[in-house]
């Protein structure tokens, strides 16, 4: 367990070398001296003498030892010993991984801009202008008085108003202002606003910056995803294009909580800089090939949050939420493998990670719409009451559409559709679903 956390949430920045304290034989012991006393610069021999110092401590812990047949107080301590060795075994193929790995992208990088202003898009540019004080980040907003006020008082009035951003962000409304010797682009504008956004600004985008999406779900006329919207509308089918995903909230990004997301693009480089651009100790950045996964499954995800909300609201009990969740699951799995993506991307941050995030926890938007359908409330009094937008409600019906062209079927994420289209009620919803054949589990 120790081990798989640490998978997750090891640092990627380098942290001085101590010598580590280990109560084992001494050759063992005299083998990690080595390995942490030694230079900087010699990656490979530290990578080989850490190798052998763990062929040895397998040895030792593989070796009879007397004692551990009786009262249990012997075996304790060996499977502590051996867990505490694991560790730290870990810990240096960490160390040593990032000194082998070091990248100067942080350094050569001067401008990032992020177009839209929202609270993901304005916390990734706080995750981004923390990295060094003299890069420029730079927002394209709509909004003079978000604008006025990340200039005058570093703050996101409206999306992020208890937040202080750094002040190496500034705000404007002028895309040629903002894109002007820029090395990276994060959008983070609506998918449905997207095409027409993009449209308008295209005469000042450099045809090798490299696009960071950060916007989830399928445009509805024409089931397009962001990976097709933004080269389209820029009329560069060359674009660089990374897709950003992964279980995370604005508000715990701002609050420097340990966060784990993944990059995708058919770019291997290009991801690897990304990573490297945006990896910090409470933000962990994976990399991935798999750009139809990442973003099938984050656009999915938000129509199946719906869903979860719904049960919440009806109060059907854990139950029917584990069920639910468990079948929407299974329907995303369907239509995304259909399309391409990797079975191991859909386990994995973008797809099972952010799915749990989603469907669980209050500070999620899609959940919350959901919540209050199944509470009774109308859909248009929902939206009319929120001031950013939730992605679910505009993907679920071009979902939907995508099902029937891939010939897949999709009951729960149809459902969801038909009562955001107000042509079934929930309660009606959950019956039909109850009422559905019972089947060979897929």
């Amino acid at each position: 367990m120790a081990a798989a956390a640490a998978a997750t949430f090891l640092p990627h920045t380098p942290t001085p070398r101590r010598r580590l304290a280990v109560a084992v034989h001494s050759p063992t012991r005299h083998r990690l001296s080595l390995v942490f006393s030694g230079p900087p610069d010699g990656a490979l021999s530290v990578a080989a003498a850490e190798e052998k110092a763990d062929a040895g401590e397998e040895a030792a812990a593989s070796a009879p030892r007397g004692g551990g047949g009786g009262g249990g107080g012997g075996g304790g301590k060996e499977r502590r010993r051996v867990v505490r060795k694991a560790w730290e075994k870990l810990v240096r193929w960490s160390r040593s991984w990032r000194r082998r790995n070091r990248s100067d992208v942080v350094e050569t990088t001067r401008k990032v801009v992020v177009l839209g202003g929202g609270s993901f898009g304005t916390a990734m540019a706080a995750q981004v202008a923390a990295k060094k004080v003299d890069l420029e980040v730079s927002m394209l907003l709509r909004d003079d008085l978000v604008c006025r006020s990340i200039n005058h008082s570093h703050i996101n009035c409206k999306y992020l108003p208890d937040h202080r951003l750094p002040e190496n962000i500034t705000a404007t409304t002028s895309a040629s202002d903002a894109l002007a010797g820029a090395d990276f682009c994060f959008h983070a504008v609506p998918v449905q606003f997207s095409s027409s956004f993009l449209e308008g600004i295209s005469t000042h985008v450099d045809p090798k910056l490299p696009f960071i999406s950060l916007s989830k779900g399928l445009e509805l006329n024409t089931l397009r995803t962001m990976s097709q919207i933004i080269p389209q509308s820029l009329g560069n089918p060359r674009q660089p294009f990374i897709v950003l995903s992964g279980p995370s909230f604005a508000v715990e990004l701002m609050n420097k909580l340990p966060t784990a997301m993944v990059v995708a693009s058919k770019d291997k480089k290009l991801a690897a800089a990304v990573q490297q651009l945006l990896a910090s100790p409470n933000l962990r950045i994976s990399t991935s090939n798999d750009v139809t996964g990442v973003e099938i499954a984050g656009a999915l995800k938000n129509v199946l949050a719906i869903a979860a909300g719904i049960v919440e609201g009806m109060h059907l009990g854990n139950n029917c939420m584990a069920a639910l969740v468990a079948q929407g699951c299974s329907e995303i799995r369907w239509l995304a493998t259909k399309m391409g993506a990797k079975p191991t991307t859909l386990s994995g941050l973008s797809g099972s990670g952010d799915i749990m995030l989603t469907c669980f926890v209050n500070l999620s938007r899609n959940r919350n719409v959901g919540l209050r359908l199944g509470s009774g409330e109308k859909l248009d009094e929902i939206m009319n009451s929120m001031n950013q937008v939730a992605e679910g409600v505009s993907t679920a019906g071009a979902v939907i559409a995508l099902a029937q062209k891939y010939h897949v079927k999709m009951p729960v994420l149809t459902a969801v559709a038909r009562i955001i289209d107000n042509e079934l009620t929930p309660k009606k919803a959950v019956m039909e679903l109850m009422n559905l054949p019972q089947v060979e589990e897929v």
